[in-house]
């Protein structure tokens, strides 16, 4: 019997197409020979960023619900494990790999890549363990992504703006007809972006998705940064409106979470017929709620926050949520990005909020190296640059330099983010 780690290395090089080949067919077939038909609730996630948050918080109050939860999200920080997940806990090896096996025996010559494995073995291990609810994050784009074979029952876009651009295009209207292709005809598409590029727009349409916008069918306003007030008013559908008033602030930090959150409760109100939720729930849910790594503050001094933050989109939510925190003597950043992300629309976003920059090399093959990330920040004019050969040894050196008052943010990648978790 293959261990999980002799599986996960297959994975790596089996597929001829690389680790990313874009498109539905292979995957479709394997689902069809699997017989792979979740008999529950599916709700699909997409979006450029706070997709992980919106299925954090929808596993999260579901649980508190009493429904049994299947959640599929990527990338892991430490674990393979964590991307498939049973009420928030991480699913076994042995569970894995006795999927991976059925996936084997059922795919006969057709080649998989490691996602296309990752999703499939999801499914197949939500459906034998009976989960009331399965929440499957798209792992990129939407409409060529491997979750996109199995129909959902309520779609969401969180927001859209410029990330992998080799697959999904250079403009945002071409990223939102992407990120549009999980809506289905019929079924609720939530979108957390207002205004929503044209295109996502003309496709709801286009297949008679019905769609819910915020600002427009569903809001939210906070009350001194104590409780948040939550209003669902669809406009073009038969549910009846509703406020959830008085809701805590949730444990996930920065500014962009109240966001997340209200896409996560209109997913409640779509399909509330099927999967009923009282108001403790989504209490108990906001406050227990985890993501690792999406702008999380570690307990103790010097404050240092991790976030896995890679593009422009995200840097403006970390700057915004870096402003609101308390003031800090000394700010320093332990950054470091892969080659193929726009390392200098992320700099010029953020180099204002820090004094001095410990970077150093991600031991993968897309890592950018220390010469490298340092002309990248002296062309942004940055000084105050120390390098090291591993982020792990920057952010030792990071914390053995702060006093009480200094503020430390690990960012750039997940790969950033996992170096120091690591050493945690």
């Amino acid at each position: 019997m293959k261990t999980l780690q002799d599986w996960l290395l297959h994975l790596e090089t089996a597929h001829s197409g690389g680790l990313i080949d874009m498109g539905l067919e292979r995957t479709s077939e394997v689902k069809k020979r699997m017989k792979l038909e979740p008999k529950c609730p599916v709700v699909v996630v997409a979006g450029t960023n706070g997709k992980g948050s919106v299925c954090a918080y929808l596993t999260q109050i579901y649980k508190q619900a009493g429904f049994k939860v299947g959640t599929l999200t990527s990338p892991h920080l430490l674990r393979y494990n964590e991307r498939i997940a049973v009420n928030a806990e991480p699913v076994s090896d042995d569970l894995i790999t006795a999927s991976f096996e059925r996936i084997e025996a059922a795919r006969g010559d057709i080649s998989l890549t490691y996602f296309e494995f990752n999703a499939l073995a999801a499914v197949d291990i939500f459906i034998c363990e009976q989960v009331d609810v399965m929440i499957l994050e798209v792992g990129l784009g939407g409409r060529l992504d491997a979750v996109n074979v199995f129909d959902c029952d309520c779609a969401v876009v969180t927001s859209v703006d410029l990330d992998h651009q080799a697959f999904l295009g250079d403009t945002v209207e071409q990223v939102g007809f992407e990120k549009a292709g999980v809506f289905r005809s019929g079924k609720p598409a939530i979108c957390g972006q207002n205004p929503a590029p044209e295109s996502l727009v003309a496709h709801a349409e286009d297949i008679g998705a019905k769609l819910l916008m915020v600002q427009r069918d569903f809001d939210f306003s906070s009350l001194e940064s104590i409780q948040w007030n939550y209003r669902f008013h669809p406009q073009h559908s038969d549910d009846p409106a509703r406020n959830r008033n008085s809701l805590p602030f949730p444990a996930l930090r920065g500014a962009y979470q109240l966001s997340n959150a209200a896409c996560a409760l209109t997913v409640l109100e779509c399909l509330n017929d099927k999967l009923p939720v009282d108001i403790g729930a989504i209490k108990r849910g906001l406050l227990l709620v985890e993501n690792p790594g999406r702008f999380q503050v570690l307990p103790g001094r010097p404050l240092t926050v991790l976030d896995v933050g890679h593009n422009p989109h995200a840097a403006r939510a970390l700057r915004r949520s870096l402003i609101n925190l308390a003031f800090a003597q000394k700010r320093t950043a332990v950054f470091s990005m892969l080659s193929d992300k726009d390392i200098d629309g992320v700099l010029e976003i953020v180099k204002d909020q820090f004094d001095e920059w410990y970077i150093a090399p991600l031991d993968v093959p897309r890592g950018m190296t220390t010469d490298a990330l340092q002309a990248k920040l002296e062309a942004q004019n940055i000084e105050n640059i120390q390098t090291f050969t591993s982020v792990r040894e920057a952010y030792r050196a990071a914390l053995a330099k702060a006093g009480e008052n200094d503020r430390i943010v690990v960012f750039g990648s997940f790969h950033t983010v996992a170096d120091v978790m690591a050493a945690l």
